[in-house]
């Protein structure tokens, strides 16, 4: 068995927290890292490491950030070793990759056939296809190369969600591509329980989770909370923006840093750890997710399982994971989520109450039956072979 965690390696070099992409690889090396090696490519090889080596790498990705940072030389050494000896022979074994990242290189596709390999790819979304206006120039062209890569050399497909899935078989069906064995398994958050009660802020406070980048839909509650505070001056909630900068939010950066009637209203959070986010959301009045569209919703699940009321754009895959119990409203509807705003930030609020107590059927996806769906698929390939 082998993993290709050459995105994780990268980004922790680099000294990138996690995104959700990557805490789907973290989950997967957790669960099958023991049984496994691991895949780096790097200098235009591919390299295979050792079990021993495999375990040492395994183990500082799934250390905590301070402890990574200590063994960045570690790594390095451990990837120069692997590039020396360069590929170790994994014919026909299975190679998970979790996180598209390569997977618009032909050469991609090439290896696998080479070696014979039996690739299981995890598909996170289509958004670059469905939604190329919120991403980066060309990167609809990479996707789709990705999804070739996929659908034609892949001997299966997980997926996060019935959503991604339905999304893919209408991109196959269009194309006449084929669409290798597949499953669905909805991902879960971490383990996540309340902290102290301290609060971060003494103000009431709204909490928006996510990268900023067009899609997260930052610059609708900007300009609400920019009208706010023309109107009631600092007497209003503050917005918690929990996330690192991304790409093309010229406008939300411009309006974070020149615009003066948010300052100290609007407060950013780029480098949070689990425990401080859990101490963010716990005292929120809602978790706010305005996005125009989402391959799946972590931060939702993670309000939610430690009971803050979510404010979320009305998305099949956010129905999907909470059902009926968060408020839903249209993502351009700004005189709707400033209305929802307003009702949430009251102390007596009827309706924040009712979604608390809807709360209470709320059944989180988790790991395990996470893993129950792609070990039925794994098995149920091994015994067609």
């Amino acid at each position: 068995m082998l993993m290709d965690v050459t995105r994780l390696v990268d980004r922790m070099l680099k000294g990138r927290l996690p995104t959700g992409v990557d805490r789907v690889g973290l989950a997967w090396l957790r669960h099958y890292g023991a049984d496994a090696r691991a895949l780096i490519r790097f200098g235009g090889r591919w390299l295979a490491m050792g079990k021993t080596d495999s375990a040492r790498l395994f183990a500082v990705l799934l250390a905590e950030p301070q402890a990574q940072a200590q063994s960045l030389a570690l790594v390095r050494r451990l990837v120069g070793k692997a590039y020396v000896l360069s590929w170790r022979s994994c014919r026909g074994a299975w190679l998970f990759h979790t996180g598209h990242s390569g997977l618009d290189d032909p050469d991609y596709a090439v290896q696998i056939r080479r070696q014979a390999l039996r690739p299981v790819f995890f598909l996170h979304d289509l958004i670059p296809m469905t939604h190329p206006e919120y991403c980066r120039p060309g990167e609809a062209d990479k996707h789709r190369r990705r999804l070739d890569t996929m659908l034609h050399a892949g001997a299966a497909l997980v997926m996060n969600s019935s959503a991604t899935r339905d999304a893919l078989l209408r991109y196959a069906q269009a194309r006449a591509l084929p669409v290798p064995p597949h499953t669905v398994a909805l991902l879960a958050a971490g383990m996540l329980a309340r902290t102290d009660d301290i609060r971060p802020l003494a103000e009431p406070y709204f909490v928006m989770l996510g990268t900023i980048e067009p899609r997260k839909n930052h610059l609708l509650l900007l300009n609400i909370w920019r009208a706010w505070v023309e109107q009631m001056g600092n007497a209003v909630p503050r917005l918690v923006l929990i996330g690192q900068r991304g790409w093309e939010c010229e406008q939300v950066v411009d309006m974070l840093e020149r615009c003066s009637v948010l300052q100290n209203v609007v407060l950013e959070q780029p480098d949070c750890d689990d425990a401080q986010l859990i101490r963010w959301l716990q005292h929120a009045q809602a978790l706010l997710f305005p996005s125009f569209v989402e391959g799946f919703g972590i931060p939702l699940i993670e309000a939610l399982q430690l009971g803050i009321p979510v404010l979320a754009s009305d998305l099949a895959v956010f129905r999907e994971i909470a059902g009926d119990i968060p408020e839903y409203l249209d993502p351009v509807d700004g005189v709707g989520w400033r209305q929802m705003l307003l009702e949430y930030s009251r102390e007596d609020s009827m309706r924040r109450r009712a979604q608390c107590e809807r709360m209470s059927a709320f059944a989180a996806p988790d790991w395990t039956r996470h893993f129950v769906q792609v070990d039925a698929l794994l098995q149920g390939m091994e015994h067609q072979s």
